[in-house]
């Protein structure tokens, strides 16, 4: 915990080094559109206000954690990921309700410290974005750390006790309810757009039904003049990468420049042991589009530096146009899965097929040679296994 202290703290510090260095003023507090064209008041800590008057403005407040009914969050034994990122010991027992990323990235992060984590998932499947084959070789992993997982599960209602939290837990679709302790319990079933307190109907801003700003996707123009949005609170998925994107491109075009974002190739990353990385479509799919697909994999087990590592859980797997080898789909279960994915997402960016990875050299022994084997295997021929 000290350590992620000090590194949030130095990286915070850098961000204000940076606006300095560009000569960016920093207004710190609470803003809100008040209506007039291009002005946001600013409360401050101490409750005095600012008004900041701007040609143009951008939303980016990012997103919260979704409520759960029945659940009372106190963020020390009922907890959100941020009650989470501070737990002052190590708990014996962890539920964590939500089978999605933040819940088992966290539940990761804690089970490797000790912890005996549960997830209770209202669905069928952990992850459904996740490519079939890749979520089942995740699953298997995080059993084998000592998961225990209950689907297609919810859980009404939590009661704290003397000893910690009491958790009524019934079948998603009706039926007997059960119940079972835990030390903490993580509520991560999912966030939503922060726009409380904004200012969005005195400013004329539109949202959709699900919270979020109503923007042009290409321009991240508003429906109120000279207001734009971008990151969590618009459509699309809750990536920092993907909000950076579209923050660099919406301030590249209101400075007269071009910007683009391909939204076709945002990788997903979760952050667990073994990660988890993919970018483009799951072979569910693109069978689903009727297209004619060839599909490659190779497990880490098979490779030099995850076997000397002790790491080798998981593997790599590319979809492809049968046709023209384009690459479709890239998907990653294993050490370091978000650092190799960069390959595949820069072939993907330039229509790149798996060809051109297979033919590019890769040094030995490393672990991006089990991406160029995957690669080697879509076209019928890996060489080490």
């Amino acid at each position: 915990m000290a350590q992620k202290s000090k590194s949030v703290d130095g990286l915070t510090k850098g961000i204000e080094g940076l606006f300095k260095k560009n000569k960016v003023t920093y207004a710190r507090g609470w803003g809100s559109l008040t209506g007039n064209p291009g002005e946001v008041l600013v409360t401050k800590d101490d409750g005095t206000t600012e008004t900041v008057v701007a040609k143009n403005v951008v939303l980016a407040t990012g997103s919260e954690p979704a409520t759960l009914p029945g659940v009372d969050v106190d963020e020390e034994t009922i907890v959100t990921s941020t009650g989470a990122l501070s737990l002052k010991e190590v708990p014996k027992r962890m539920v964590v309700v939500g089978g999605g990323v933040i819940g088992l990235e966290l539940g990761s992060v804690w089970g490797r410290l000790g912890s005996k984590v549960t997830v209770v998932e209202f669905g069928k499947d952990i992850c459904p974005p996740m490519d079939a084959q890749m979520r089942k070789t995740f699953q298997r992993a995080l059993k084998k750390q000592g998961f225990d997982f209950k689907m297609e599960k919810k859980v009404t209602a939590a009661r704290k006790t003397a000893t910690g939290v009491e958790l009524t837990i019934e079948p998603s679709a009706g039926g007997e309810a059960t119940t079972m302790e835990a030390d903490v319990v993580l509520v991560a079933t999912g966030r939503r757009p922060f726009t409380s307190g904004l200012g969005l109907d005195a400013a004329g801003v539109d949202t959709n039904k699900l919270g979020q700003v109503k923007v042009d996707m290409h321009t991240y123009q508003t429906s109120a003049p000279n207001v734009f949005a971008i990151g969590d609170i618009v459509e699309g998925p809750m990536l920092a990468h993907k909000a950076e994107e579209e923050g660099i491109s919406c301030v590249e075009q209101l400075a007269g420049k071009s910007g683009h974002v391909n939204y076709d190739v945002i990788p997903s990353i979760i952050y667990t042991h073994p990660e988890v990385a993919w970018c483009g479509k799951t072979e569910e799919e693109v069978k689903a589009s009727g297209a004619k697909y060839n599909v490659g994999t190779f497990p880490f087990a098979a490779n030099s530096r995850a076997r000397t590592n002790d790491d080798a859980e998981g593997l790599v797997k590319f979809v492809s146009c049968a046709d023209t080898d384009k690459i479709l789909g890239a998907h990653i279960v294993g050490p370091n899965a978000g650092e190799l994915l960069g390959e595949c997402v820069l072939a993907m960016e330039y229509g790149g097929s798996t060809e051109d990875i297979a033919r590019t050299c890769h040094g030995h022994p490393t672990l991006s040679e089990a991406v160029k084997e995957a690669a080697l295997a879509t076209g019928g021929k890996p060489i080490h296994f």
